[in-house]
């Protein structure tokens, strides 16, 4: 193979994106530029304009190099590991360590992206420590429905401070957002890649309150005869329709009004009597009859259906357990009523 000319060899990883571009032509490029994010939009075309005159050879051994890249019948596959290794063989520790705390971190191409994945009372206990002129800064960059569940978990006077300083706030400056994000990178982001690491047990205790009833007996039981003691653990940690019983009534109050009305006369449909009692307990009179009478007028229905409306459920209160808002860890104690 001839050796690259020299003007290929000082390219930017940027420039050999943006000559491929116009090497494959203005309808195939148009294709591929859809396919970009609006940051790598942006960089190839900042590279584009500034080109100038390519010659020949330059893009032959730019479109050389890509063909060699791609030429493995197997393709490519790209993990957490190959990344790491890759960054490895061209960067220091320390570097790589930083790059791929990131990419583990919460997902998103930009810093703010990624802060916007962040789960609110993370979020929130993070900004407590935070100047308040800083915590308004970062708010202004999420999505308002983002920062609106922020802003509720923080103190009363905290919170007024920030939204007084989101109120008057000025232009914010370049280099000030540059210097909030390089904190937020090396602070919060990246600790969290490290610490964020899903529990295995909390993770298959998920699985299992989305099968159905069959599938998950099936499953438990396998599992249990291969190892008890781990199912023991799996069990412990699930939340199915029937563990509402165990929720405080301040909680279950709580659930009552961010449900789907429309799914819960299913769902009791399959339900005990402890667990529509309860349902009623939180509902005014007249509404828990009316509850009554729709339930009732279902008639026959299919199990898996029930099962579908149960989950569905059960998903909203485990948002709502994520979001702080209740607690499946409480105990209903003596509220709990005996059928």
């Amino acid at each position: 193979m001839a050796p690259s000319p020299p003007q290929a060899l000082h390219l930017t990883g940027k420039q050999k994106a943006a000559i491929l571009m116009l090497a494959v032509g203005r309808d195939k490029a148009a294709k591929l530029l859809k396919l970009l994010h609006e940051d790598e939009i942006r960089d190839i075309s900042i590279a584009m304009a500034s080109l100038g005159i390519v010659k020949a050879e330059a893009v032959e051994s730019v479109c050389r190099e890509f063909t060699k890249n791609f030429e493995s019948p197997d393709g490519l596959v790209g993990t957490y590991e190959t990344t790491e290794e890759f960054l490895r063989r061209a960067l220091p520790s320390d570097q790589v360590e930083k790059i791929m705390d990131e990419i583990r971190g919460p997902a998103g191409r930009t810093m703010w992206d990624k802060l916007g994945n962040v789960q609110e009372t993370v979020l929130a206990n993070y900004l407590r420590s935070e100047y308040p002129q800083t915590a308004a800064v970062i708010l202004t960059r999420l999505q308002p429905a983002h920062a609106a569940r922020v802003l509720s978990l923080l103190p009363e006077d905290y919170a007024t401070d920030v939204m007084m300083r989101i109120l008057h706030m000025e232009t914010v400056q370049r280099d000030v957002l540059d210097s909030v994000e390089a904190t937020l990178r090396s602070e919060f982001i990246s600790t969290l890649g490290r610490s964020t690491r899903r529990d295995s047990f909390e993770l298959l205790a998920e699985v299992f309150n989305n099968f159905d009833r069959k599938t998950e007996a099936r499953l438990m039981e396998s599992m249990d005869k291969r190892n008890h003691d781990d199912m023991e653990k799996v069990k412990a940690l699930m939340f199915t329709f029937e563990d509402i019983k165990r929720l405080p009534r301040e909680s279950l109050m709580r659930i009552v009004n961010e449900i789907d009305r429309e799914k819960l006369p299913l769902a009791l449909k399959g339900a005990s009597d402890t667990i529509r009692k309860l349902f009623l307990q939180c509902m005014s009179k007249r509404a828990g009859s009316m509850l009554l009478e729709e339930v009732a007028s279902l008639g026959p229905v299919r199990v898996k259906d029930v099962e579908t409306a149960q989950t569905e459920i059960v998903l909203t209160i485990k948002n709502l357990a994520n979001a702080g808002e209740i607690d499946l860890t409480e105990s209903a104690g003596n509220d709990e009523i005996i059928p």
